[in-house]
């Protein structure tokens, strides 16, 4: 069993402090098949723009990396984990492994096992399978994964495979030992509350509370949220949305906690920049189509950059919607200053170098 002490002291206190956690894209070639070239450049892009952790197997890696007749679950995580490792100790970074955990409890313990012996350190765990089970029978499960290895727990929007997770599942779940930290993505200011008030009413101190509302996420970071004599903070984000102008995120991330630190008044500017980063997101996440081009999107945005040769996805029907090409070159110009193609250009033959 893998615990949380187990995991390096250093990064630990990054991640406690909040950092930015990419959700690693699966890079294919034109015959759709792993492309590890690419793949260890968005590595090591994502290491030299300062990410304290990356996550990989999640909903931006494709779920369909399980398919057996794919059968890429197992060699992508270990090669990307492997490129990880690899790029840490020539730079001399450490950072924190993150393994998506999907389906049933039999499937999800493999997935678990295989992650912890390939050296993850902590597993992003979907309860995307329990569509239509008990809080009871979602709990027992979390809690034999994270048996296994720690757990981050994430509340996955519905619209992407998700489920509706009441606040009386969040207050059982926040009772689980070796529980690192939890993911909230439901797109849902009401939902969000839910997790927010259980993990102020559990009161635990050691469990880091991550965005993943790529709709709201710089608000959801400047936002104090106070539950009686209680206050808790959103520390960082764990994002599909980061896996591209990722330098940025980075550099907004540390802004950020520095004018939570200050303790003045947020910034006016800071408001407007929110929703140019939900504008951007709107582009690269395609909700005008109900999320149908979000990991297209994102393939896009770094085919731009040079990072992937292609926005190919495993499904040949998966691609980019109609227009969303043209929005994405809209927000590329109306935002010049939350894109990081000069850090991209500057490095990428670099991290594309053997």
């Amino acid at each position: 069993m893998k615990r949380i002490s187990d995991i390096d002291p250093a990064v630990l206190a990054k991640v406690r402090q909040g950092t930015v956690i990419p959700a690693q894209v699966l890079a294919l070639d034109e015959n759709r098949n792993f492309a590890p070239r690419y793949q260890r450049a968005l590595c090591r892009y994502f290491i030299d723009a300062g990410v304290g952790g990356i996550a990989v197997g999640v909903h931006s890696t494709q779920f369909a990396i399980r398919d057996p007749q794919i059968g890429l679950f197992e060699p992508v995580l270990r090669e990307t984990g492997r490129f990880i490792d690899e790029y840490c100790a020539r730079t001399g970074r450490k950072i924190l492994k993150v393994g998506g955990v999907c389906g049933k409890t039999e499937q999800a313990l493999r997935e678990a096992e295989f992650e912890a012996a390939n050296g993850y350190d902590a597993a992003l765990l979907s309860l995307a399978a329990f569509k239509n089970d008990s809080c009871e029978s979602m709990i027992e499960h979390c809690q034999k994964v994270a048996r296994v290895m720690p757990i981050i727990g994430f509340y996955l929007q519905p619209s992407v495979g998700g489920r509706k997770l009441p606040f009386e599942f969040w207050q059982e779940f926040f009772k689980i030992d070796n529980l690192l930290a939890v993911k909230m993505a439901p797109f849902n200011r009401y939902c969000t509350l839910d997790v927010m008030r259980a993990a102020a009413e559990s009161g635990r101190d050691d469990v880091t509370l991550y965005t993943g509302n790529d709709d709201n996420l710089l608000v959801d970071l400047i936002t104090p949220y106070k539950f009686g004599n209680k206050t808790l903070r959103i520390k960082g984000g764990l994002l599909g949305h980061w896996s591209c102008w990722t330098k940025k995120a980075v550099e907004l991330l540390d802004e950020l906690h520095a004018a939570a630190a200050d303790g003045k008044d947020i910034p006016r500017e800071l408001l407007t920049r929110a929703i140019e980063i939900t504008d951007c997101n709107a582009a690269f996440f395609d909700p005008a189509h109900d999320f149908a081009g979000c990991i297209p999107g994102l393939h896009e945005v770094l085919k731009r950059q040079g990072l992937l040769p292609g926005i190919w996805c495993l499904d040949p029907e998966e691609t980019l919607s109609p227009g969303q090409a043209e929005e994405i070159t809209r927000v590329y110009q109306a935002y010049p200053h939350l894109h990081d193609d000069a850090f991209v250009k500057e490095n990428l033959s670099r991290w594309l170098a053997d």
